[in-house]
């Protein structure tokens, strides 16, 4: 799946790559803290064809957790429509893997499978429970599930209740098959900006909890608003109503980060002119965004309306 969304996973989980956890703990049913060491590994592996130039497979995920023991972990994330050719790209990616972490002792090859899955984006009715691979060898026959997750079956509540927090900028698609009505029914299009108002609130509670740091928090956000442009494309009544609401809580973001980066460094150097210009700045680049009102720019920088009509003026 090489488009936006494989990015914006690959990209979640190397960035916050603690929310793998709970996310692992509801596949695989595993009991992780969250406090474990994790490991990643090259992504890139390379099939031995005969005759033919290697071919470059690119997995979506490839790593390790050190818990009480240690367990390799593939899990690959999916959109399109259940083929069966998945099951065979995930076997190409799991026995590479397993071979290019193999040992070698003696004449002895010793090769470990990861701990496979699946993230579909979308079910369709031909989307299957879980996958299976059955190994015929000389030495008897192996057979294994690759369990699925359907994010698509994952209610908001469930997803906050569970700590899915990586499930969040995927939750759109639980919209999608009903996108046409929300681009013209302006009620429902509000109904559905009313929920993502309060993923950003759940979002703020989590963080001032210190359930997750704010890096994490703006990463969410901001794939979530890259997973909403690409998949609403066709629905610009949608892109534009989801997408002020997930860009202006990124601007806000921002210039929380700024302004508390200006006061820290004030105090510290105990000089009152640092917190100041650090709210001008703050206020400027929310002006320059302009995605939101004067009001709303000084409650964020903390600089009164007349301050911030002087710094429009400039």
């Amino acid at each position: 799946m090489g488009n936006i969304y494989d990015g914006v996973f690959r990209t979640i989980l190397n960035d916050c790559r603690k929310l793998i956890i709970p996310i692992i703990n509801e596949i695989f049913e595993e009991n992780y803290t969250g406090n474990e060491e994790i490991q990643f590994f090259p992504n890139e592996h390379f099939i031995d064809q005969q005759n033919m130039a290697d071919q470059e497979r690119i997995t979506d995920t490839n790593f390790t957790i050190f818990g009480k023991m240690q367990k390799k972990y593939h899990i690959e994330c999916e959109s399109s429509l259940p083929d069966g050719r998945i099951t065979i790209r995930l076997f190409e990616y799991d026995a590479q893997i397993a071979l290019d972490e193999g040992t070698l002792t003696k004449e002895t090859l010793t090769v470990t499978f990861p701990n496979t899955a699946v993230l579909y984006l979308r079910t369709y009715k031909k989307t299957p429970d879980k996958l299976n691979y059955v190994i015929i060898t000389p030495g008897g026959t192996v057979q294994y599930d690759i369990p699925i997750m359907k994010v698509q079956t994952y209610s908001l509540n469930t997803i906050f209740e569970k700590h899915l927090f990586m499930l969040i900028p995927f939750y759109i698609f639980s919209h999608e098959k009903n996108f046409p009505e929300y681009n013209t029914n302006q009620q429902k299009l509000n109904e559905l900006k009313a929920e993502y108002q309060d993923i950003l609130k759940k979002l703020d509670e989590l963080e001032y909890q210190e359930i997750i740091g704010s890096f994490d928090k703006r990463t969410i956000i901001e794939l979530s608003n890259d997973v909403i442009q690409e998949i609403s494309q066709k629905y610009k009544n949608i892109q534009k109503g989801i997408g002020d609401i997930m860009g202006g809580a990124l601007i806000e973001t921002e210039a929380r980060t700024i302004l508390n980066q200006g006061i820290h460094q004030g105090i510290s150097q105990g000089i009152s002119q640092g917190i100041s210009q650090a709210k001008k700045e703050t206020a400027i680049k929310m002006l320059s965004r302009g995605k939101l009102t004067i009001e709303e720019i000084a409650e964020y920088s903390g600089l009164s309306i007349e301050e911030i009509q002087q710094l429009a003026n400039l």
